[in-house]
C-alpha cells in the first residue's frame, strides 16, 4: 500500500509536534511521501511562520532593516532542530533567503520559504529524500497552474524514490520564479503528490478529527462525519465549511483516490473518509449543515414576465457585465429573485438597478440585504421522504421565517435563505431535528 501524508501548520509548530508526526509516519511504512506545511502557531497568541515571512519581506521591500525579523524566523526553526536533537543546519539556506530578500525577489518566494525550510527539517528528521517543490510543481508564465506538466514532473521524480518529503503550498514557473497557491494550498500539493504516485490513500493530518456535521462555533460539540462523498464535500465547502482546501479534491477525485482527514493530536481517531461514492449509509439523514451570511436578494417583479422571451437572459447579462457572480436564482411566474454577495453588489447597486430598469422595464424592484444561506447536505436525503418538510418544521418551531428555498435535481442538498439575525439559530434548529432528535 502507498500513502501520501500531508501535515498542517499546527501539526508542525514545535519539536513536540514534530515528534508526534514522526511517530505517526514510522508506525505505518506505507506512509512514504510527506507533504509538510510551514510551522503554525504554538499557542493562541503566537504568529505563524508564513506571516512572519510576509512581514519580514515587506520590511525588505520598503528597504527597512529586516535582519532581526529574519533572525527570529531562524530561531523558530532552530528551536525545532534542537528539540529533535538533529545535527543539522539551515545557515546556508537563511543566507540565501537574506540575499534574495535584499534583491526583492518576490512575495511568493518569501511565503514559500516556510514550507521549504520545514520540508528540509522534516527530511532530515525522517531520513527521507528532500524534493524542492519548485522543481516539480509547475506554473505557467501567466501564473496559472499547469496540472499536466506538474503530474509528469512529479511522477518521474517520485516514482524513482522509496520515500520523500515534498514541501506544500508552492511551485515555480519554467524560469524558476516561485509561485504559491492560495492560503491553505498545501492541501492541494498533497493531492497532486497522491495523484502523481498513484497513492492508495491521501491522509491529510490537521488539528481536528475530520469534518463535523455543523460548525462547532455555533453548535456545541457537534457529531463528526465518518464518510462523505466528494459531491457532498463540495456543497459544504462552498457554503463555508472549512477543513480542507476545496481545490484539493479535484486531482485525487480524478484518480479515485480517497482522502482521510485525521487528527495529529488524536491519531487513534478514524477521522473522516472522503470518497467518490459509497454504499455506507449515513447514521443520520443528512451528512452536514453549513452556511454563510452576507447576501442580498434583488427581487424583480413584472406582470407576464414568463411570456417575455429573453427576460432572464437580459437581467443575468447585466450582472455578468458588472462582474458579479450569482449564487441562486429562485423565480415565480411574475417574479425572479437573484441572490448575490452583498460586498460585491453594494458598490455597483445603483448602476445595476438603472440597467435593469432600462433593459426589462420591471413593475417593481425590491432589495433585501443581510441575508444568510444555509445548506443541508446529504446523500441519504434522496431515499428519505419529508426532508424539506422537516426543515420547514424545525425553522417554524424556532420562529424563523424562510426567505428562500432551493433544491437541486440531484436531491443532494437543500438551500434555505434566512435573515442574518436568524442564521445561527437556524443552524441549531436544523441540527436539533436531524441529529439530536432524529425525528
Amino acid at each position: 500500500m502507498k500513502k501520501v501524508v500531508k501535515f498542517g501548520g499546527s501539526s508542525l509548530a514545535s519539536a513536540a509536534q514534530f515528534k508526534k508526526v514522526g511517530d505517526i509516519i514510522r508506525k505505518d511504512p506505507s506512509r512514504r511521501y510527506v507533504v509538510p506545511s510551514a510551522p503554525g502557531k504554538r499557542f493562541s497568541d503566537d504568529t505563524k511562520v508564513t506571516d512572519m515571512l510576509y512581514g519580514c519581506y515587506a520590511a525588505a521591500v520598503k528597504e527597512k532593516k529586516f535582519a532581526e525579523q529574519l533572525e527570529q524566523i531562524k530561531e523558530r526553526y532552530q528551536e525545532i532542530i534542537d528539540g529533535l536533537g538533529l545535527d543539522f543546519s539551515l545557515d546556508d539556506d537563511f543566507d540565501t533567503i537574506r540575499i534574495n530578500f535584499s534583491k526583492k525577489i518576490g512575495r511568493d518566494y518569501a511565503a514559500s520559504r516556510g514550507e521549504y525550510l520545514n520540508g528540509k527539517v522534516m527530511a532530515a528528521y525522517l531520513g527521507f529524500e528532500f524534493v524542492d517543490a519548485a522543481e516539480v510543481v509547475r506554473f505557467n508564465d501567466d501564473g496559472s497552474f499547469n496540472p499536466e506538466v506538474t503530474n509528469e514532473l512529479l511522477s518521474a521524480k517520485l516514482n524513482a524514490m522509496e520515500n520523500a518529503v515534498i514541501p506544500g503550498f508552492y511551485g515555480a514557473k519554467e524560469d524558476g520564479t516561485v509561485v504559491t497557491f492560495s492560503r491553505g494550498g498545501s492541501d492541494v500539493s498533497g493531492s497532486l503528490v497522491a495523484l502523481a504516485v498513484n497513492a492508495d490513500l491521501y491522509e491529510n493530518w490537521t488539528d481536528v478529527s475530520g469534518f463535523l456535521i455543523a460548525d462547532p462555533r455555533i453548535v456545541k460539540k457537534p457529531k463528526s462525519i465518518e464518510t462523505i462523498t466528494y459531491k457532498e464535500l463540495r456543497e459544504l465547502s462552498y457554503m463555508g465549511a472549512s477543513v480542507l482546501h476545496e481545490d484539493a479534491i479535484f486531482p485525487v477525485r480524478k484518480a479515485g483516490i480517497p482522502i482521510n482527514i485525521r487528527n495529529t493530536n488524536a491519531p487513534q481517531d478514524k477521522g473522516t473518509l472522503i470518497v467518490e461514492g459509497t454504499c455506507r449509509q449515513s447514521k443520520y439523514t443528512i451528512t452536514g449543515i453549513a452556511g454563510t451570511d452576507g447576501f442580498v436578494a434583488i427581487t424583480i417583479e413584472k406582470a407576464m414576465m414568463n411570456s417575455e422571451i429573453g427576460f432572464c437572459r437580459k437581467v443575468l447579462q447585466i450582472f455578468e457585465e458588472n462582474e458579479i457572480s450569482i449564487e441562486h436564482m429562485p423565480s415565480g411566474i411574475d417574479t425572479m429573485s437573484i441572490f448575490v454577495h452583498k460586498d460585491a453588489f453594494e458598490e455597483k447597486e445603483q448602476k445595476i438597478l438603472a440597467q435593469i430598469h432600462k433593459a426589462v422595464n420591471p413593475d417593481h424592484i425590491e432589495l433585501e440585504s443581510d441575508l444568510a444561506l444555509i445548506a443541508v447536505v446529504g446523500r441519504g436525503m434522496r431515499s428519505t421522504r419529508g426532508t424539506a418538510g422537516r426543515i420547514f418544521s424545525a425553522l417554524a418551531h424556532a420562529h424563523i421565517n424562510v426567505k428562500m428555498i432551493d433544491q437541486g435535481s440531484s436531491e443532494l442538498n437543500i438551500i434555505v435563505g434566512v435573515r442574518h439575525d436568524d442564521f445561527k439559530n437556524a443552524i441549531r434548529a436544523l441540527y436539533e431535528i436531524f441529529v439530536v432528535t432524529q425525528i
